[in-house]
């Protein structure tokens, strides 16, 4: 009887002891308080197609305003892919592969991208991470690091099925927004050949207006042709907790990434209200 009484299990009161987890939210009751681990870091995406594409002229401009910066502030690098990604996604759908593939093999081009600007990084701390290295990010900026690592969130086989195709919903902006959600950073800033959003594509048409502020729900609504970034982001936004700004700024005009480091509200802002 003693012995019986010593191996007992001991139950802990919970609201989610005895929840399913398929109702679709958390259970009434729950005081769901989410902790903001690092929200001094700034986020970065450095684009693949407008930046990295366009080699040394565009981009080394960029890294001298990312290294004056570094040790004013915790500076996280994040890839996109670019012209080398829309090339796999194009041949692989030729191929009928499933939007996981596609998810996978996508992932390859950001990396390698993350990893060119390690090397143009590396005398000042650039260091390159895979997803599994991200709870180590205190140590390396403590170090005075300058973090890189892909924008493509880990999803990979597991991308979930898109709607009318197979490109994954998923991208680079989606993981550069999900990275900061997790670290509790109110704002995302993207590094573009652009200084935001227009009311049209301002490459084909010269009177397209700039709009410097606006919410993901509006933009949503707009339903343009291009989004200026991913959609799944802006539906994401609306129930955020922490990131609730993403900037696009023009990395090709020399100082406006400085002064969106500063916190100036260059290029355009999308806000969550």
């Amino acid at each position: 009887m003693h012995s019986a009484k010593r191996h007992e299990r001991r139950r802990i009161s919970s609201k989610l002891a005895d929840a399913t987890l398929t109702t679709g939210g958390s259970p009434e009751g729950l005081d769901y308080r989410p902790v903001a681990m690092m929200p001094d870091v700034r986020v970065l995406k450095i684009g693949g197609q407008s930046v990295m594409d366009r080699g040394r002229d565009a981009l080394y401009p960029i890294l001298d305003e990312v290294t004056a910066a570094k040790d004013k502030h915790k500076l996280l690098l994040c890839c996109g892919g670019g012209t080398r990604a829309r090339h796999i996604y194009a041949v692989a759908s030729d191929l009928e592969l499933p939007t996981g593939v596609l998810a996978a093999l996508g992932g390859y081009v950001p990396r390698q991208n993350a990893r060119m600007l390690q090397m143009l990084l590396a005398k000042h701390g650039g260091l390159f991470i895979l997803h599994d290295d991200f709870e180590k990010l205190p140590l390396y900026f403590r170090l005075g690091c300058i973090p890189i690592m892909t924008g493509m969130p880990p999803f990979g086989y597991w991308e979930k099925p898109t709607k009318g195709g197979r490109i994954p919903e998923h991208r680079t902006d989606a993981g550069v927004f999900l990275t900061a959600e997790v670290l509790g950073c109110k704002r995302a800033i993207f590094v573009k050949d652009e200084n935001g959003l227009y009311t049209d594509d301002p490459k084909k048409n010269k009177s397209a207006k700039h709009i410097p502020r606006i919410t993901a729900k509006e933009l949503l609504e707009q339903d343009l042709p291009d989004m200026v970034v991913e959609r799944v982001v802006l539906e994401y936004m609306q129930r955020s907790r922490f990131c609730t700004e993403l900037q696009i700024v023009n990395g090709l005009e020399k100082g406006v990434l400085t002064r969106a480091l500063e916190g100036e509200d260059v290029g355009t802002v999308i806000t969550r209200d």
